[in-house]
């Protein structure tokens, strides 16, 4: 288990009637960046609570690098988890002096640190209630840098952020992790930064992991195809059933089929079909990404 960062067997976390983490199984490695996907309300926020001691399982265990006694390991975290706490009538290094001393964190050095790397080090006796939702944002994460955490929690940590700095705050991340082995678990809606950053995946709906997925399987899942919309999809299906094993095509909903590993053209696989009495209503090279994969998933649990 030494290489476990954060091992979580059966949790469930029930408020009276309303389960919101359902026989939760997740493992994290060390050196993982662990993408968590789900929609509001999917069970993001209250998993990473469980995890952090915010709030406790109703069923279940957690082990942490290892432990199962989870007070003696979380000062090797650092969360952000929904909006940043913070002071509002106090500056950005107040606001981390604070954290520094509750969480007994040694060296006031880590302030100036985590402030230049969050580039707030010019924020000066400006109070937390005058800066910009992005720089609160920035903060919140500076707080979670604090120490220098093995294990980073991180519940939509870009929210409020400009392009620029999304990039910064997605390179800051890859830094850590490959030069210090920070191990990080991560959510966000924005899903096209996600897949620039996870390097596994975790996808839940409803309060129950779906599936986890490392980033190569899920690059071959999602690779190049070629993305057919007809008028007769079930016509479309026989004929092309006679060409290519099932594991090479994809009949799905509304008139589309995929077919993977192609042989031939286009414009082969067009003819074939027209001259079969199907309607080809578009036709053309495609690659799926984590969003559209997200949502075909969520599309089969709901049949």
């Amino acid at each position: 288990m030494a290489d476990k960062v954060l091992e979580m067997k059966s949790i469930c976390k029930a408020y009276g009637r309303n389960v919101v983490l359902n026989n939760i199984n997740i493992t994290i490695k060390r050196g993982d960046i662990y993408g968590l996907v789900g929609e509001n309300g999917a069970g993001k926020s209250s998993l990473m609570k469980v995890i952090t001691g915010l709030t406790a399982p109703t069923s279940g265990e957690i082990f942490l690098f290892g432990k199962r006694n989870l007070g003696d390991e979380c000062n090797k975290i650092g969360c952000l988890i929904e909006n940043p706490a913070l002071y509002m009538d106090m500056t950005a290094r107040q606001n981390l002096e604070i954290q520094r001393t509750q969480r007994g964190i040694p060296g006031k050095n880590s302030i100036d640190e985590v402030l230049e790397i969050m580039e707030l080090h010019d924020t000066g006796k400006k109070k937390v209630k005058a800066f910009s939702l992005g720089m609160k944002q920035r903060l919140g994460i500076a707080i979670a840098l604090l120490g220098k955490p093995k294990f980073l929690i991180l519940d939509e940590p870009i929210n409020g952020l400009d392009p620029t700095k999304i990039k910064y705050i997605r390179e800051i991340l890859i830094e850590m992790n490959e030069k210090e082995q920070t191990t990080i678990l991560i959510s966000s809606h924005i899903l096209p930064e996600l897949n620039q950053l996870a390097t596994v995946y975790g996808f839940i709906h409803q309060g129950s992991v779906l599936q986890q997925i490392t980033d190569k399987v899920l690059e071959e899942k999602c690779r190049r195809h070629i993305h057919i919309e007809v008028d007769n999809v079930e016509k479309a299906g026989c004929i092309l059933d006679k060409r290519y094993p099932k594991n090479k095509l994809r009949i799905c909903k509304e008139n589309i089929v995929k077919i993977y590993e192609y042989e031939g053209t286009i414009s082969d696989i067009a003819r074939e079909l027209v001259y079969g009495g199907v309607g080809v209503e578009r036709i053309g090279y495609e690659g799926e990404g984590l969003e559209t994969y997200y949502t075909n998933l969520l599309a089969e649990v709901k049949k």
